[in-house]
Formats: structure tokens, sequence, C-alpha cells
């Protein structure tokens, strides 16, 4: 019997079995359109785009200071952009994932770029709280959502055959960090030499860059996944019913939360902790570089694990380590030793989380909708980034201490550790159509 609606890829195969294109034909074929668009060459692109993307946005905690003492501000008016900053990143990013997954990349990451710069010259100007909730919380939340490194991260889904795809998301992630890592320092030196307006002017030109490098990552729309869970025909919506509708997903979503809340309230208020306990401004930017510099190697060696180890026990480690660490930082006195080894143990961790949940993802449903479903889980990230950076700035104006959110952070690490454990790593089960 004549098989029935055979796509094109099998039928011109050699032996005319059923087939899906996979992601490894879709590199030969990208290779056969533009031969110079290799896999070295997309990973390199996609790291400057996340280093880019990243660096500026993860020394923000740098303009708190000048920015509120120049306006009288208190610390939660600052602390209430960020928030919204992430919040926005949160909400924005399954939108940008789904137009990415149906239409392509391209158009997201350049958009999202545009955005992110005309918040930064948004925020170089702000003089009131509102017009820097403008810049710094909507303008750069939004564009967030269209060209950091989460958009990064399913585009290698996308054109990387399987044997890269665990080394690109761990590099891709590593690219954020060393952004910290550059920008922590070079942002205090150019708010020392120049003052923070002109850093903002500076950034703001830096993330125009972004769009050549963004050509690299075009992704053909509705591109197919490569493993068995994909369902090319799977709409928007069953991907969103099936995803919810599975346990493992949701408690992967779930314990991503903490992860957003403890890296949004280090980023906005651990320089501001570190001057209130004695430190130097510049020791703060070097505790900060260090987080970015040590997640290099964090990231890079999470994402080699992640092929060789079940990810789930990987992340249970990861919070766990985490809590521990804020458990010692906060119960010992304050030295600059203690701070920098803290940022070290901080950095091994910081982004580490981000391979073993796109590769869980990616694993369950397939690459298919993996920008969207990735950007809901991501979403919990940035409700937990959205109250961290909130409640620092809250609590501290409260209380004169950040005390009550550090151990609300070790809570939230522990319950994290033990939320992942439960996960199972295997594609979701389909129905599978049979012939008439």
């Amino acid at each position: 019997m004549a098989l029935m609606a055979e796509p094109p890829c099998a039928s011109a195969s050699a032996n005319g079995r059923f087939s899906m294109a996979t992601t490894e034909e879709s590199v030969r074929r990208l290779g056969r359109e533009a031969g110079w668009r290799t896999p070295l060459v997309i990973i390199v692109c996609g790291c400057l785009i996340g280093m880019l993307t990243f660096g500026p946005r993860s020394a923000f905690g740098f303009f708190m200071q000048p920015m509120s003492s120049e306006f009288s501000w208190g610390r939660d008016v600052f602390a209430l952009a960020f928030a919204v900053q992430n919040l926005l990143w949160g909400i924005g990013q399954p939108f940008a994932g789904a137009i990415a997954d149906r239409f392509g990349s391209v158009r997201v990451i350049c958009i999202g770029a545009l955005m992110y710069a005309a918040g930064l010259l948004v925020m170089r100007y702000a003089g009131t709280p509102l017009s820097l909730n403008i810049g710094a919380g909507f303008l750069i939340g939004f564009g967030l959502s269209g060209c950091s490194f989460n958009l990064v991260l399913s585009a290698f889904g996308k054109l990387l055959p399987e044997q890269w795809r665990g080394i690109a998301l761990g590099a891709g992630t590593a690219a954020g960090s060393f952004g910290q890592f550059v920008f922590a320092p070079f942002s205090v030196a150019l708010i020392d030499n120049f003052g923070w307006q002109p850093a903002l002017i500076v950034f703001a030109v830096l993330m125009l860059f972004v769009v050549p490098f963004a050509l690299v990552l075009s992704t053909p729309p509705s591109d197919t996944g490569s493993t068995a869970a994909a369902a090319p025909e799977q709409s928007f919506k069953s991907a969103l019913a099936e995803a919810f509708g599975h346990r493992s997903y949701v408690l992967l979503v779930l314990g991503f939360f903490t992860c957003g809340f403890q890296l949004a309230f280090i980023t906005a208020h651990l320089p501001a902790y570190l001057v209130d306990r004695g430190l130097s401004v510049q020791t703060g930017g070097w505790v900060l570089a260090a987080i970015g510099l040590f997640n290099i190697i964090g990231s890079l060696s999470v994402g080699w694990l992640s092929t060789r180890m079940p990810k789930r026990y990987i992340l249970s480690a990861i919070y766990f380590i985490r809590a521990l660490s804020i458990v010692v930082f906060i119960s010992t006195p304050m030295t600059t030793f203690s701070a920098v080894a803290f940022g070290v143990v901080t950095g091994l961790t910081w982004l580490s989380t981000v391979p073993p949940t796109t590769s869980l993802v990616a694993l369950m449903f397939g690459t298919r909708w993996l920008a969207t479903l990735y950007g809901f889980a991501f979403f919990s990230h940035q409700v937990g980034g959205f109250l961290g950076s909130l409640l620092g700035g809250v609590v501290f104006d409260h209380f004169g201490s950040y005390t009550p959110v550090w151990w609300l952070s070790v809570l939230f690490g522990v319950l994290s550790a033990l939320i992942n454990l439960p996960i199972v790593e295997a594609p979701v089960r389909r129905a599978v159509a049979q012939p008439a």
C-alpha cells in the first residue's frame, strides 16, 4: 500500500523510508546555503551575543548608589526598576520564543537588541523613578527577552547537530558569564573615571553590535526538531497543554524559580551589601567579576557533565551548594578574601543551571517548540528574579539589613534541590498515528 503524505525529505532518501528532517540535515542544508556558517562560526557568534547582552545587565548593581545619591532615591526605587526588568524579561520570553520558533530568530534578536540599546539611553537620561522604570525596566526587560542568551541557546538547539549541542549550550551560557567578568570591572572603571551617564552610553553603543552577529543565527521558520519526541504538526496550544500536563516539566519550572531569585538579588544588591559590610566598591566589582569568570568553568563543566550523568542530580547539587555557600558567607566575618571566595563558589553554580534545564526541555519535548517551552520555564526564573530584586530593596529600607532575604535564598535553594530529584529524564510519550 502506498505511503500517505510522505514528506519530501523521506521521499528523497535512498531507501524510500519515512524519516523527518534531523537537526544534522538542517545544518547540512544551511551549509549548502552559506558554506561559511559552520557550527563553530554559529557558536562563536552566539557566544558574542550572549556576552554583549548579559554583560551590561549584570553590572547594573554598580549604578544603584551613584544614581540614588544624585536623585536622592531610596534603594527601593532602583530595586523596583530592576525587578520590573526581570519580570518583563520573563513575561516576554515565551512570546519571543514562540515568534522565533514560528518565523525564525533573526528578527527577534535584532529588535530585542535595539530595544535594549534604547533602554540604556533612556536610563542614562532618567531623572525620575518613572523614567527609570521605562528605560531600565520596560525597554531593557522586553529587549532582553528578544536578544538574551535564551534565544541563542534555542538557536543552538535547532542549528547544531547532536554531538555539538551539549558543549554549545555550556559555551553559550559561559559567554554570558564572560560578559559579566569583563563588564563588572569595566563598568566600575567607567563610572569612576567618566561618570555613570557616559558608561550607559558606551553600553548602548556596544549593544548595536548584536545585530550583525544575529544574522549568523538565522533559523528557518517552523523548524522541526531531531528527537523522536518532536512533532512537526504539533500546534502551539497542544505543546503548552502537553508540557504543563507533564509532571517533570512542572517540577523543572518550579525549581528554576529559585535560580532567578538568587541571581537577581545578588546582582542587584551584592555590591551595596559589601559596601555596607565595610568593603570597597572596587572589591564588589572584582567579586562580580569572579562570579562571571568562574561561571565560565561551571557552565562548560556542567554542559559536559550533562551528557554523561543524570541532569536532575546536577541541578539538585547546584541548588544545594548555593544554599550552603550563602550560609557560610553571611555567618562568617566579612573580609576581602571571604567575599572573593563567595564569588568563586557562586560563579561555579551561577548560570550552570541553564544547560541542564535547556537539555531537559529538549529531551522531553524535542526542539520544535524549544524556545517557547524554555521561555515558560524562564518566566518562572524571572518571577523569582522580580521578587529577589524587589524584596532586597524593600527589606533593606524597612529593616536596614539584607539578612532576611539571604536566609530566604537558603530556604529556596534547599527546596529546589529536593524538587529536582523526582524529574524523569525521558521523551514524553505520544500516541503514534496508525496507517489506515
